[in-house]
């Protein structure tokens, strides 16, 4: 159930997308992730999707891996789309009476709403699935030196930022275990009594809290092991290059994103 989830994995390969410089990524997703909650029209969230469209074919990411990934949160997406199609009011009405009352509006901003969520998982899924942790934690070391003018320490920051989307998957995985052998044991959380059924939730997360402090316990004891002692006179085996396709790349995201955020206020 959760093995297709995005967001944490990295998939391995050697496309355009793949070899541009963790920088030049972290500041599009950026970028991108502000204009998708910015556009507000369907020639915008068109522009959008025929972007994303074009980063998962020069991905080499295959469709259907994309469509099983999105296939799990499908039901969140479907909730937010009906909550928007019978609380919104304004424009004229399609079909029903009360409260089942679909407008056209209602029907303009829920489905704005569902490709809106779509696009903002795909492009954060498409930076970890491109780009290697290590070299994500060393890009978004980079971006966050400024801090260390106000004593954040960048490093530390970055690596954190870094283990905690790529627990994400593990955590996933972990539950679907969980889940699994609780099932095999017959326990239910459909049906029968509320606080049963609680129970039996709490016999789901008091394990998985004690894998997850395992877990870190685990990379805690490794990073000493490997004299981990934070980032300070660190150097970097592999450094950072930004090339000419990077400045490609990044001019042409924020060209795109300066027509929508026009198309916005026209």
């Amino acid at each position: 159930m959760f093995q297709h989830i995005l967001i944490g994995q990295y998939f391995p390969g050697q496309s355009i997308v793949h070899r541009l410089d963790a920088r030049a990524k972290l500041l599009a997703v950026m970028i991108l992730v502000v204009v998708i909650f910015l556009a507000r029209n369907w020639l915008s969230l068109g522009i959008i999707c025929f972007l994303l469209f074009v980063l998962v074919l020069l991905s080499r990411i295959t469709i259907s891996y994309i469509w099983r990934a999105m296939k799990p949160i499908l039901l969140l997406v479907i909730i937010l789309f009906l909550i928007q199609l019978y609380t919104y009011r304004d424009g004229a009405v399609i079909v029903g009476d009360g409260i089942y009352t679909i407008t056209e509006e209602g029907l303009t901003q829920g489905a704005m709403i569902a490709i809106r969520l779509l696009a903002l998982i795909l492009v954060t899924s498409l930076l970890t699935l491109t780009t290697k942790p290590i070299v994500l934690t060393d890009g978004l070391e980079y971006l966050l030196r400024p801090f260390e003018r106000v004593k954040l320490p960048s490093h530390e920051l970055a690596l954190m930022i870094t283990i905690a989307i790529r627990f994400v998957p593990t955590l996933l995985q972990e539950t679907e275990r969980l889940l699994k052998a609780q099932f095999a044991r017959g326990v239910s959380y459909r049906y029968g009594p509320w606080k049963k059924r609680m129970t039996a939730l709490v016999a789901l997360l008091v394990p998985l809290f004690v894998h997850s402090f395992k877990r870190a316990e685990d990379l805690a004891t490794a990073m000493e092991a490997r004299a981990y002692r934070g980032g300070e006179g660190r150097t970097k085996y592999r450094a950072l290059q930004w090339c000419v396709r990077d400045t490609v790349a990044l001019v042409v995201v924020i060209i795109i994103s300066g027509v929508i955020v026009y198309l916005r206020y026209e």
